[in-house]
């Protein structure tokens, strides 16, 4: 039969090559699941006082009052290198260093600014040479290729404007084998804050990252926790 011309059949090679290097690449006309979403983060004069007064009130807060518990539910070892998404304050950045000690690396990742300055003064203060805070963007962690073993999502999957693309973007930060942790907000009838806060719940979350390229490996119940569940995937 005549040979087809080579001009046709490289487009061709390309795109059979792009897709079978990545199955899970994100719809390249995803749209902005609400936009604004993180206006009050992004604020340039935004008061971070005000942000720690709220995030680490253990009295009023279940994230910070079961801070312990969840840190002990996802089995950190020395070594282990962890990224923190939508990091905030930094409330779980000393847990986070000492669990995975001076052999291992925190990245405290936010899109504030003025969030990302003031876990990186705190991480100076402290002096955990291990923890980096790293400024992201709406659509990317903007973490290293196969950087990180364990990616941690706290009260935040919610506020991915765009998860598709974040989403990728922390698959291609994590290494062969490793596991993502949601910590997210139950969605139920009668909570009107998290009704109208919060976009998704638990099964959609679930659905989301499977189809995002990571395994559901299950869920853990940390004592204390009562508005929150904390689940568990693995990189495909």
């Amino acid at each position: 039969p005549p040979m087809r011309p080579l001009t046709l059949l490289l487009p061709l090679a390309l795109l059979a090559a792009a897709c079978a290097a990545d199955p899970y690449a994100p719809s390249a006309g995803e749209t902005s699941v609400k936009e604004g979403i993180n206006d009050g983060f992004l604020a340039e004069d935004a008061n971070v006082e005000q942000w720690v007064a709220r995030f680490e009130d253990d009295e009023r807060r279940d994230i910070a009052k079961c801070r312990d518990g969840i840190v002990a539910a996802l089995d950190l070892v020395e070594g282990l290198a962890i990224a923190d998404v939508g990091a905030g304050t930094g409330l779980f950045l000393e847990p986070f260093t000492a669990a995975v000690g001076a052999g291992g690396r925190v990245y405290a990742v936010d899109i504030s600014a003025a969030m990302v300055e003031h876990m990186a003064a705190r991480i100076a203060e402290a002096g955990w040479s291990q923890a980096e805070a790293v400024l992201c963007t709406e659509k990317s962690a903007e973490l290293p290729r196969a950087s990180v073993d364990l990616v941690f999502i706290c009260d935040t999957y919610h506020h991915f404007e765009y998860p598709q693309h974040t989403m990728a973007s922390l698959r291609k930060a994590l290494r062969p084998g490793g596991r993502v942790a949601i910590v997210d907000f139950i969605r139920e009838p009668g909570n009107d804050w998290v009704m109208n806060h919060v976009r998704c719940g638990q099964e959609d979350v679930i659905a989301e990252l499977e189809a995002a390229g990571f395994r559901y490996t299950g869920e853990r119940e940390v004592a204390g926790l009562t508005s929150n569940y904390l689940i568990f995937f693995e990189r495909r």
